[in-house]
């Protein structure tokens, strides 16, 4: 089959990652790079051997670019994606989708209606912890669930947030913590136990200063299995503590700590422990390395090429969103909130009054 050529948009830190991701893909070719610093695309296109643009209409009529994995901030993920879509190409998304349900939607519906594929990097699912917990959960091992809980406790240091000034904004990042780190886990959570019914929320700014939103969050959920959990997401834990998800079922209980499956323990008399790793915990350091991405465009690379959906596709990567713009709406008006949730619009509100700050 055709290789597919892949096009990066955006030079910031994550930019590496998709272009090794890309490089150490099979059927993968990566051709261009798009920024609007001429000196960065230089270096970049540079560095990966691809040609460079400063023009992304331009960009977008190449002939020899098949798709585009979009690396910019999260608030113009769906700018970019729908213009892409419409020019033909296949869109693929560093997390999250978007920061808001409207935009989310409306680039799922063009990308249908143009056939192209849309693909949102949710790395962590493709984790060999996360896999072998799904296929247990899948055959019932552990029963019937009866409680999900995930637990971010990282940290992340004041000069991070100083570094870009679209980081820790509404406009540009999203949200804190639950919509820029947490998601992962979030979206971890609600793929091994199931769709969230309901959230109760809690979100403050209180390690950093001059965030507008959150660094600091907790939530209680209920699936629609009936089964209850919690979520909880900081990047004030100095030095940066373990993820972890726990799941509790009537046969048995299992643990995942910073993608690692390291307990299992079921009725049955089945047992499976392995040291708890510290590795990689959410330390000062947000730097990541590309093996979970590179399985995931190995996946998308296929379903480009054989014309079916990818896996993590745009209406799977929404799923997480909606939980994180549910607790943003529940921390916001101190009610319940049940999902599904059509619209985001509150997002402007709690914005203007000056996000989490004084929510404790």
């Amino acid at each position: 089959m055709s290789k597919v050529k892949f096009a990066i948009v955006g030079t910031g830190s994550i930019t590496a990652v998709h272009a090794q991701a890309i490089l150490h893909t099979e059927g993968a070719v990566l051709a261009g790079i798009y920024g609007r610093s001429a000196a960065k695309v230089q270096e970049l296109s540079t560095q990966y051997n691809c040609a460079g643009y400063t023009d992304y209409q331009k960009m977008l009529k190449e002939t020899d670019i098949d798709a585009v994995t979009i690396c910019t901030p999260s608030g113009l993920h769906t700018d970019f994606g729908i213009k892409a879509a419409m020019a033909g190409k296949h869109v693929i998304i560093e997390k999250p989708i978007d920061v808001n349900l409207e935009k989310a939607d409306k680039l799922i519906d063009i990308c249908q209606s143009q056939g192209v594929t849309l693909g949102i990097i949710l790395q962590r699912r493709y984790s060999k912890g996360v896999r072998t917990l799904k296929k247990l959960l899948d055959e019932k091992k552990l029963g019937e669930l009866l409680f999900g809980g995930c637990y971010m406790k990282l940290y992340r240091s004041q000069a991070y947030y100083d570094s870009a000034a679209w980081r820790g904004t509404w406009e540009l990042d999203g949200g804190g913590v639950l919509m820029n780190q947490g998601i992962h886990y979030i979206d971890m959570l609600q793929y091994l136990a199931g769709p969230v019914s309901e959230v109760t929320g809690n979100c403050a700014a209180l390690g950093h200063a001059g965030l507008e939103v959150e660094d600091t969050a907790s939530a209680s959920i209920r699936f629609q299995s009936g089964a209850l959990g919690v979520i909880e997401g900081t990047t004030c834990a100095y030095p940066g503590l373990v993820s972890r998800i726990d799941l509790y079922g009537t046969e048995g209980s299992a643990i995942i700590e910073n993608d690692i499956l390291t307990s299992v323990e079921l009725k049955s008399g089945y047992q499976y422990k392995v040291k708890s790793s510290s590795e990689n915990s959410g330390v000062s350091s947000p730097d990541i390395d590309f093996e979970f991405h590179q399985c995931q465009f190995q996946e998308i690379v296929a379903a480009i090429q054989t014309g079916r959906e990818t896996p993590v596709s745009g209406i799977e990567g929404r799923k997480a969103l909606e939980i994180v713009v549910a607790i943003y709406k529940s921390a916001f008006t101190g009610t319940h909130i049940a999902l599904p949730l059509t619209d985001s619009l509150f997002l402007k509100e709690i914005a203007k009054a000056g996000g989490f700050t004084r929510i404790v």
